[in-house]
């Protein structure tokens, strides 16, 4: 797969690309309207597209479009080119701009590095953590960097432990207006660790609750300092959140912990984060090291100690398809944004860069994004553009294999694998946001790219900001949504592929 997006696919090569939006300007080669079927008598009673997202009973706005992915073609569009919150499925253009600027080899770097000399295992100067972009880093990998600082001879360190987040903008939210508390929108820099969550655990015991904070993985559960934790007497708020000193300080409800269990929380400080855990491991491997202190930028005439690299972006952008991972969606569009050559202020700044290069690339010329990873609601993106940009991007297989799977319902409602349709798609999903967009094989092997997206957000905003992690209705309304997007689908592989 070649590096960039080929621009003679883009510019040349899809000259059938009939989509609306969509950079041509010949005319048509083929007509606009397919040819009727059978099927379309019963599309025309029913009254069409709007007839079944009518009677899908959605309060708010519901767009659509569908393209035939060989020859480009539209065949069907409701409000196509009206722009909506996209949610999730951002990422998945988040996903082509990371492949095109960065390459699918790319990997991320986290360094150790000496500011000064090594005489006899000393090292005599300053020790420096240094974060690359990785958005995979965890407590393993900090272990790793550890022992290797071991391996490489180093026992002591007479100078200070520093830390250097800034190879990415830092941002104390993905997005301010969730509840302080939501482990989904955490503080993004250059340095993350365990995606920038630490671990809170709770048990009752006798009349007091034992409290843990950890950035524990499947191996190591080392307690952190930078984050704690305080149980007050109140029922509500569940949670607060205040920054105290450079430490995230949390207070829980003691009315809302029952006797026991546990929830990741959100990092605010990331550099402090590393760097607290990473002073443990080092004390495990015989290095003590003074408290973790931050730098702006790195001295010169350092060298590297030791080094972790990450796994290659390809298969990194698939787990975040897959689990719909916020930080790494926003990491590595910051990171795609710098190769680009702009150094972005903040996550805003970075989103347009992106929706910038969605102009250039593939024509979109309707959307504008405020991140990377979908989170925010003030993002717009249309149907039709999405559309136009799956049936580019299928020319080089680029994102299809990193989609997952998306599962329709047999005649009894359950999902099934047997079903004659197969979907690959990014979801999207905020409380009464909801999008879904990729690729439908119908029946007779038609290979169609669609984009459905649904938002009532004057509802939305009426949510108070303390509710926004399970709202009234949200769910149902959601329910609705979906239901709706597997009846598109099925429309579309019976009218176009059948």
């Amino acid at each position: 797969m070649s590096r960039h997006i080929s621009r003679r696919v883009v510019l040349g090569g899809l000259g059938a690309l009939l989509a609306p939006g969509a950079a041509v300007s010949a005319p048509p080669l083929v007509s606009l309207r397919p040819r009727l079927r059978s099927q379309d008598l019963g599309r025309q009673a029913r009254g069409g597209v709007e007839g079944l997202i009518a009677r899908a009973g959605l309060s708010g706005d519901v767009v659509c479009a569908v393209a035939d992915v060989q020859s480009g073609l539209e065949l069907e569009a409701s409000g196509g080119a009206r722009g909506l919150p996209p949610a999730s499925v951002a990422k998945a253009l988040t996903a082509l701009y990371a492949l095109d600027i960065l390459g699918p080899d790319h990997r991320f770097v986290t360094r150790l590095l000496a500011a000064g000399p090594v005489q006899n295992g000393i090292l005599k100067g300053d020790l420096i953590l240094s974060g690359g972009g990785d958005p995979t880093l965890d407590t393993d990998d900090l272990a790793d960097l550890a022992r290797d600082l071991k391996e490489a001879g180093i026992h002591e360190v007479t100078g200070d432990f520093l830390v250097c987040e800034t190879a990415l903008p830092v941002v104390d939210t993905i997005d301010p207006d969730q509840p302080d508390h939501v482990g989904y929108s955490p503080a993004v820099s250059g340095l993350a660790l365990n995606f920038n969550r630490v671990h809170f655990e709770w048990k009752l015991a006798g009349k007091r609750y034992a409290i843990a904070m950890d950035a524990r993985t499947g191996k190591y559960r080392p307690d952190v300092e930078m984050a704690r934790m305080k149980v007050v007497s109140r029922n509500v708020p569940v949670y607060t959140y205040a920054d105290q000193d450079g430490v995230d300080q949390w207070t829980v409800a003691r009315g809302a912990l029952g006797g026991g269990g546990a929830r990741w929380l959100p990092v605010r400080k990331p550099g402090a984060y590393a760097g607290d855990v990473f002073r443990t491991m080092a004390r495990a491997n015989g290095v003590v090291l003074k408290p973790a202190r931050s730098i702006q930028r790195l001295p010169a005439n350092t060298r590297v100690l030791a080094r972790h690299q990450s796994a290659a972006l390809q298969p990194i952008l698939k787990a975040m398809l897959k689990y719909s991972n916020n930080l790494t969606a926003e990491m590595v569009g910051l990171s795609a944004t710098i190769a680009r050559g702009k150094r972005p202020a903040d996550l805003k700044d970075s989103a347009a860069e992106m929706s910038r290069w969605a102009r250039q690339t593939f024509g979109m010329t309707d959307t504008l994004l405020v991140d990377h990873s979908g989170l925010g609601d003030a993002s717009r993106m249309t149907a039709q553009d999405l559309v136009g940009a799956l049936v580019q991007a299928r020319k080089q297989d680029m994102l299809r294999p990193m989609l997952k799977s998306f599962g329709l319902r047999d005649a009894k409602g359950r999902v099934t694998t047997t079903h004659p349709i197969k979907v690959v798609a990014k979801t999207g999903t905020l409380n009464f946001v909801s999008g879904l967009g990729g690729y439908m094989t119908a029946a007779d092997g038609t290979e169609l790219a669609f984009a459905i997206f649904a938002a009532d957000t004057d509802q939305r905003a009426r949510i108070p900001r303390a509710a926004r992690e399970r709202p009234r209705g949200a769910r149902g309304w959601n329910y609705k949504a979906k239901s709706l997007q597997r009846d598109l689908i099925e429309r579309w592989g019976a009218l176009y592929g059948s």
